[in-house]
């Protein structure tokens, strides 16, 4: 699917690249998140991660634990913008 100019692209992308290589990234684990919709509207999902809500924000809180609760929300609704995003454009 051609996702050209869609908001959250290059996140999407660099999480598929990630999940790809094997790389559990803040990208790859919003991917997983969002891999049921995003099978759905035709992208290839190579390898889900498991569990990817909660090791998403443990990986957040690492590095800041009193903004992973935020970063974390401001990721999903990254997310969610580019699968309705993807949806209109199909």
């Amino acid at each position: 699917m051609e996702s050209k100019l869609l908001p959250g692209q290059n996140l999407i992308e660099t999480g598929l690249r990630d999940l790809e290589r094997g790389r559990e990234s803040v990208p790859a684990l919003l991917v997983s998140v969002g891999a049921p919709r995003l099978r759905r509207l035709g992208f290839r999902i190579p390898h889900a991660i498991v569990s990817p809500e909660r090791r998403l924000y443990d990986f957040l809180a690492r590095d800041d634990s009193d903004a992973a609760h935020s970063r974390y929300n401001a990721l999903i609704r990254r997310l969610v913008s580019f699968e309705r995003a993807a949806e209109c454009a199909r």
